[in-house]
């Protein structure tokens, strides 16, 4: 059946304006889509959504910031990854992307400082290829990591299939039904893809109580969360060869049941990316997000 004149011209004015209208006994009510009524949203834009979801934001100091492109363009189609490397760009071209939304610098150092770089022809080949597609890159660490749940630490559980043991009130602990760390790692390896990982520790020992902190927390943040948890084993994502590993070496010697796996800092908080593809995609509608993962830039031989 066709819709009267009048009903079809109310019914799009709602769609446009946002606004509630009473037809006869029924209230029409429609909620405003920046990307149905414009067409696409900017980048500003999405960032702008995101950040609404963040306590506390926008920070007045923050890492997370546009390292390419500009707030105004239309946005047509997100990538999430870890690192905005060449072959992630690259991938995005391909997808019809314009916009990367990545977990750690683009530009070599945290603050993504260029101007030590200006001359280096990797960066120039880089920045170029940016902006030959014109291609907007934004930082997504200290807000992620700030959203409640943690974004990384969520997309790490998620991927584990930990969902049910960990400790909503400390995220950062998992308490297991009981398994050897070397079963322990198997799963870990299996369930995040990752090739190898370094352990410290007896692989028969049984591991219950688990601190999970995904990246490089340092070693400070790392043996004081060792000293307040009492876990059996710490599972990271990098150390400094000489704090905490060392610490649990120690430890043990000293006959505590504690161990270490390292699973490096790329495969460790890529799922939290990976996540940010489901937790964004329904904010967006029209746009595609896509997950790309980056990768280790290793080999193990």
């Amino acid at each position: 059946m066709m819709k009267s004149g009048r009903r079809a011209f109310l019914e799009t004015f709602t769609k446009v304006a946002g606004s509630s209208v009473l037809i006869g006994s029924q209230l029409l009510t429609a909620i405003p889509v920046l990307g149905e009524v414009r067409g696409s949203m900017t980048v500003g834009e999405v960032i702008d959504l995101i950040l609404k979801t963040i306590p506390g934001a926008p920070f007045s100091k923050t890492v997370d910031t546009l390292k390419s492109g500009s707030a105004g363009q239309p946005v047509t189609g997100i990538v999430s990854t870890m690192f905005a490397t060449v072959e992630v760009i690259e991938k995005a071209v391909k997808l019809g992307a314009n916009f990367i939304i990545a977990h750690e610098p683009t530009f070599y150092n945290h603050a993504d400082e260029t101007a030590w770089l200006e001359n280096d022809a990797v960066f120039q080949y880089k920045k170029a290829l940016l902006d030959k597609h014109k291609i907007a890159v934004w930082r997504f660490h200290d807000y992620w990591h700030t959203h409640q749940p943690d974004g990384v630490q969520m997309g790490v559980l998620t991927s584990l299939g930990w969902e049910k043991y960990y400790d909503e009130k400390n995220p950062a602990v998992v308490t297991l039904p009981g398994v050897s760390l070397k079963n322990l790692t198997t799963h870990v390896k299996e369930k995040l893809g990752i090739a190898t990982m370094r352990v410290v520790g007896d692989l028969a020992q049984p591991c219950k109580r688990i601190l999970l902190m995904p990246g490089a927390s340092g070693g400070r943040n790392q043996i004081g969360a060792i000293i307040r948890e009492k876990p059996d084993v710490l599972i990271c994502g990098e150390v400094s060869e000489w704090e905490t590993a060392e610490y649990v070496r120690d430890a043990r010697r000293k006959g505590d049941k504690l161990s270490l796996i390292v699973m490096g800092h790329s495969p460790s908080e890529e799922p939290g990316m990976k996540w940010l593809e489901s937790w964004l995609q329904p904010r967006v509608p029209g746009i595609k997000v896509s997950h790309v993962e980056s990768g280790s830039p290793f080999l193990f031989v």
